[in-house]
């Protein structure tokens, strides 16, 4: 396992900034880092920042959020918000040394995790040298264009949970996002589970661990933990 025991975890977050068409702001959720974040640190991890173009991400509090106790230690910590202000590139960064990725949700994933090379070498650096990808909500988007050296994609025959088709609907954004990840994820051959609207819910299997909703972030992070130190010992 590269690192071993108490190694490092990489939290990949969005630069993506607009909303579709909407003209709407939208970026990586505070929440789907902070509450991983809070896990990793808390079980002895190195954390890392990474996003696709670098420097300071745009960021969501939705609605309820800003009260939530993680949500402000988060953005009140100096040192996470200088990590953050200085995000290095997906290009500059290399996969020596982690353990898992985990890839933060909000809607701006939908936009720029799919298509970004230098993710999709990091998530398939990491899991070939047998460490862990994970993501929440709409993270999973970072997923769906990953291949195995073999040609078939990462999630073909894995079970694999991402925000829901309802989910979206509930919110009115169905026809804003540029595909819609439940049916994306299908199409590439992952076995989709899911709850009710905003219920959490989590998949594991074969290293790769996904949660479907801002909910199941926490719960995500400690099946990763989970999974390494099962490894480790």
């Amino acid at each position: 396992m590269p690192g071993g025991t108490m190694g490092r975890i990489l939290l990949a977050v969005s630069s993506h900034d607009v909303l579709g068409d909407t003209g709407q702001p939208t970026g990586y959720s505070v929440s789907e880092a902070a509450h991983p974040y809070r896990v990793f640190v808390d079980a002895g991890y190195e954390v890392d920042f990474v996003s696709v173009r670098g420097g300071l991400p745009p960021a969501v509090v939705f609605d309820g959020e800003e009260n939530d106790p993680e949500v402000q230690a988060y953005l009140a910590d100096e040192t996470i918000q200088a990590a953050l202000a200085a995000t290095p590139p997906a290009s500059e960064v290399s996969a020596e040394g982690y353990d898992a990725i985990f890839y933060a949700g909000g809607h701006g994933a939908m936009w720029d995790f799919p298509d970004s090379p230098d993710l999709a070498r990091l998530a398939m650096d990491i899991y070939a040298a047998g460490g862990i990808v994970s993501a929440v909500c709409h993270g999973p988007a970072a997923l769906v264009n990953l291949r195995l050296p073999d040609g078939r994609y990462l999630v073909e025959g894995k079970r694999v949970s991402s925000f829901t088709n309802e989910e979206e609907d509930s919110l009115g954004l169905v026809h804003v996002m540029p595909f819609l990840l439940e049916d994306r994820l299908k199409e590439r051959g992952g076995l989709h589970g899911k709850s009710g609207n905003f219920v959490a819910h989590t998949s594991t299997d074969d290293r790769v661990i996904t949660g479907q909703n801002p909910p199941s972030a926490a719960i995500v992070a400690e099946l990763v933990v989970r999974e390494l130190k099962n490894t480790a010992s």
